[in-house]
């Protein structure tokens, strides 16, 4: 017989369960208004019910632990001790770069997938380094101890997992592949990229020698013509470096390597499509540590990445945007990118409706300089920041979009007029002032304060 027929505690609680789900089925079920949280719990309590019917047991005293735990997992267990990705109990809390909480192993799995935006919030991640949040592990220990639960010991996730000798061994065959002829170049190339693709223990043997990284290079490096490397044979090298990039361990590795920044320039202006993506991702990767931002933007990199957003090559805009945007958080970037036309570029995008939250917000992180500010006022970007505020329905894009302003009224005396005019035909600056984001309505109240003084000023004289 099964497991509910033998245990009466079980019994009881498959009861309960029943009782619950039954309640929340009837919200959903008569009520249009439900929620997703709703839906979330009747599922829950659902997944508890069939964990209690078909979970088999060896031993009685093991087994309850166990059920209980998932019970409290499913059910009990407070919303905020929940993994957003896995919806159980975290094990191993750790923060990420948008200041959201994962267990380690799903978030570890979504970035290595090569994903770099938060998945709650979609937030492009200034870097991939996941912080122990030692404040929620020693809450969720506490919870368990006061349900009777062991919480379990933090699940490994394929990082930490060793290396055969067969695969280290496989691992050096390939890379001299790499300084064979074309066939065998490309066939180790291949491989490279889908093993460090697929198994992070490939991308941390990188790391274990000083002659990998430029070993892997060899075919790209050894050409003195770009015409000379083979297609696919570049987009796989690249490609491997990006996978590469993905291991913490490896990007200050990888970005001090002398040839990689600037063959990751070299496929930014030639290759596949795929290629220049794939090496615009490799940037924004590598840019997650601060020194590494410093070093990129010496290279001269911003202006092939500004080249390839002018372009606007559907697939590489996102890659190319986040990589400016990461280098240009740093003060010195900043100038280099206004240096080599990126206010231009990003205006004409946002004017002709591409990818315009990405590039309001490096614009706005650029407006801090004053020749970018100076360049926004000559090439009308105000009247298109103003249109932005009155149609967007995107609040983070019109508090960018006032915060720009508010640098250009400043700044700008020239500007006072098209704002005043915005103002008295749409009321569009008040409105912001009103029903904006708390930033927004500073920068809004700021410029119609300024505007004020202005009105008076010129009264009394």
């Amino acid at each position: 017989t099964g497991l509910l027929s033998s245990d009466p505690t079980v019994r009881a609680r498959a009861v309960e369960l029943k009782k619950e789900l039954q309640r929340l089925v009837k919200t959903i079920v008569d009520d249009e208004d439900y929620t997703i949280h709703t839906v979330d719990q009747a599922k829950d309590a659902l997944c508890a019910l069939r964990e209690l019917k078909f979970n088999k047991r060896s031993t009685v005293p093991t087994t309850t632990t166990t059920s209980s735990l998932k019970l409290h997992e499913a059910l009990s267990c407070p919303e905020e001790f929940k993994c957003p990705l896995s919806k159980e109990l975290m094990r191993d809390p750790v923060i990420l770069a948008s200041g959201q909480t994962y267990d380690r192993p799903f978030i570890q799995k979504w970035l290595n997938a090569g994903n770099r935006t938060c998945p709650q919030t979609e937030q492009v991640l200034s870097h991939t380094i996941l912080t122990p949040n030692n404040l929620i592990r020693d809450m969720i220990s506490q919870w368990c101890k006061s349900q009777g639960i062991e919480l379990p010991n933090p699940v490994m996730d394929g990082k930490e997992e060793g290396v055969t000798e067969a695969e280290r061994d496989r691992f050096f065959s390939l890379l001299d592949k790499l300084c064979a002829a074309l066939p065998q170049q490309k066939e180790a190339a291949k491989e490279l990229r889908m093993l460090t693709k697929k198994m992070p223990s490939f991308r941390a043997l990188f790391g274990e020698s000083v002659d990998a990284i430029p070993q892997l290079l060899t075919p790209l490096s050894g050409s003195k013509s770009e015409s000379c490397v083979h297609p696919d044979l570049q987009e796989d090298v690249i490609t491997t470096l990006l996978n590469l990039s993905i291991h913490d361990s490896n990007k200050k590795l990888v970005a001090e390597t002398p040839m990689v920044i600037p063959l990751l320039m070299e496929a930014l202006r030639s290759g596949t499509i795929e290629t220049r993506s794939n090496a615009a991702a490799t940037l924004f990767t590598l840019s997650a540590l601060d020194s590494n931002k410093a070093l990129i933007g010496k290279s001269g990199a911003l202006k092939p990445l500004i080249d390839l957003l002018d372009e606007g090559h559907p697939l590489a805009m996102k890659d190319v945007a986040s990589a400016i945007f990461n280098l240009c958080i740093i003060h010195e970037n900043k100038a280099r990118a206004v240096r080599d036309s990126a206010v231009s570029v990003i205006l004409k995008k946002i004017m002709d409706g591409v990818l315009v939250d990405e590039l309001l917000a490096i614009l706005a992180m650029l407006s801090t300089h004053q020749r970018a500010i100076e360049e926004i006022g000559e090439l009308g970007g105000v009247p298109c920041l103003l249109r932005i505020i009155r149609e967007s329905t995107c609040e983070r894009n019109k508090e960018n979009c006032i915060a720009i302003l508010h640098t250009v009224c400043l700044n700008d005396r020239t500007k006072w007029k098209a704002l005043r005019e915005e103002e008295s035909t749409h009321g569009t600056i008040s409105k912001l002032a009103q029903d904006g984001t708390s930033r927004a309505k500073r920068k809004a109240n700021g410029i119609l304060e300024r505007l004020r003084r202005a009105v008076n000023i010129t009264h009394t004289a």
